[in-house]
């Protein structure tokens, strides 16, 4: 693989991560809006939509971490991959 396709390739693989995160929050956006409605409506002495929001916001803070701040998980993700290409490349019976 040359440097050129490799640099493509790490590009592709980023922005494909930005959009996963942006879905993600664009449901997290959706479902708890909804929550927060029902939870208007149905119980509005008692804010329980609280809890869920929380509880999914720090899987939210998380995987937004991940994306934009490069997590040395990826380094070590891309690390793997490449010794998987290499002794792929170098056992031709593989």
């Amino acid at each position: 693989m040359n440097d050129h396709t490799f640099s493509y390739q790490d590009a592709q693989d980023r922005v494909e991560r930005k959009i996963g995160f942006f879905r993600h929050l664009a449901i997290y956006l959706i479902v708890n809006s909804g929550l927060a409605l029902l939870n208007y409506l149905h119980n509005p002495g008692h804010a329980w939509v609280f809890w869920p929001a929380l509880g999914w916001g720090i899987g939210l803070l998380s995987h937004a971490l991940a994306v934009f701040l490069h997590a040395p998980g990826a380094q070590w993700k891309r690390r793997m991959i490449e010794r998987e290409l290499d002794k792929h490349n170098h056992n031709p019976h593989a």
